[in-house]
């Protein structure tokens, strides 16, 4: 058994793909280290630029798109490592950021999961880990939580010293034990994009595992790459994800509080971005462009919420921002 698996899901990333192995590499010296990619089908030569410029890489090539979860468990079935790392690819670890987070895991026995400081390229702070869904963080500003009940719902805006343990990850870049991945099983492929790492940090907790959050170690995460090629696609695929999460872990109740919660703050913003537009004459780009994305929102609610619209029914999107 290896030390650590890294395992990258792209599709159409080549040149932020490349630039995340060779971080992972430099990172990985001195560490026995098996790395997968799985490809989602990419057309831009990714696969290709992976066989030649890292051959020994395990590289799956997928020919149509699986979906984050699905593609991430092909790459941990062929995974041999104590550890697995979850990467996405437009991720940059740091020289010394593998190391850290194994001899964090190796003398944390309980910790099922951990994960580092994600940063920009300007060096300001993303969020970085988060709390499980529930029906304040669905439907109220999440911002003010974090700022009215800190200890409840920390955030990135609060400074931290050392080693602390928090509910869940965001999976960018997020350590797993084996043996915790083996009491929770694989990633729910229910999920296809958003809130997979959600509900599997809840499940190893289930288990008795514990996730960490490290802010000692840094990671570049180019954020948004994928959702950003098509909003509306990632916005459904978002509150389909919420959805889900709530059929799984919370009550009948709360799940019908979310759905019509949800679907009246979706109307009203709706109105809003419409009286805003006319009253402008749909000169402002950024709010047409919301009401459109707000429209097919609520068309898909008013639709019974189809499977085949989202990102599931688009071309492949394997990086995660």
């Amino acid at each position: 058994m290896t030390d650590l698996s890294v395992i990258i899901v792209s599709y159409n990333t080549k040149d932020l793909l490349l630039e995340c192995l060779t971080s992972v590499f430099g990172s990985a010296s001195g560490i026995s280290c098996d790395i997968h990619v799985v490809d989602n089908g990419s057309i831009d030569g990714s696969a290709d630029a992976v066989a030649q410029g890292f051959p020994n890489v395990r590289l799956i090539r997928n020919p149509d798109n699986r979906g984050f979860a699905r593609a991430c468990n092909q790459g941990i079935r062929e995974a041999k490592g104590k550890y697995l790392l979850l990467l996405n690819s437009d991720a940059k670890i740091g020289p010394d950021s593998l190391r850290e987070m194994i001899a964090f895991m190796d003398k944390t026995p309980d910790a099922g999961a951990s994960g580092g400081q994600l940063i920009r390229e300007d060096g300001s702070l993303q969020n970085s880990f988060d709390n499980f869904p529930d029906l304040c963080t669905e439907l109220m500003n999440k911002s003010l939580l974090k700022l009215l009940f800190p200890k409840r719902y920390p955030g990135k805006h609060l400074k931290f010293a050392d080693p602390v343990q928090v509910e869940s990850l965001i999976g960018a870049c997020m350590m797993v034990r084996r043996e915790a991945m083996d009491a929770a099983d694989l990633l729910d492929e229910g999920y296809f994009f958003f809130l997979e790492e959600t509900d599997w940090c809840l499940r190893m907790q289930e288990k008795g595992w514990k996730i960490y959050f490290l802010p000692h170690v840094r990671i570049l995460h180019l954020q948004g790459k994928s959702a950003a090629r098509d909003i509306s696609a990632a916005r459904i695929e978002f509150y389909r994800s919420r959805y889900r999460f709530f059929r799984l872990h919370r009550s009948f109740t709360s799940r019908l509080i979310l759905r019509a919660g949800l679907f009246l703050n979706l109307c009203i913003e709706t109105l809003y971005s419409l009286l805003i537009s006319l009253a402008t004459g749909f000169a402002y780009r950024k709010e047409v462009s919301s009401l459109s994305v707000r429209l097919k929102l609520l068309a898909w609610h008013l639709l019974g919420c189809p499977d085949h619209w989202g990102l599931r029914g688009k071309a492949p999107r394997g990086d995660r921002g």
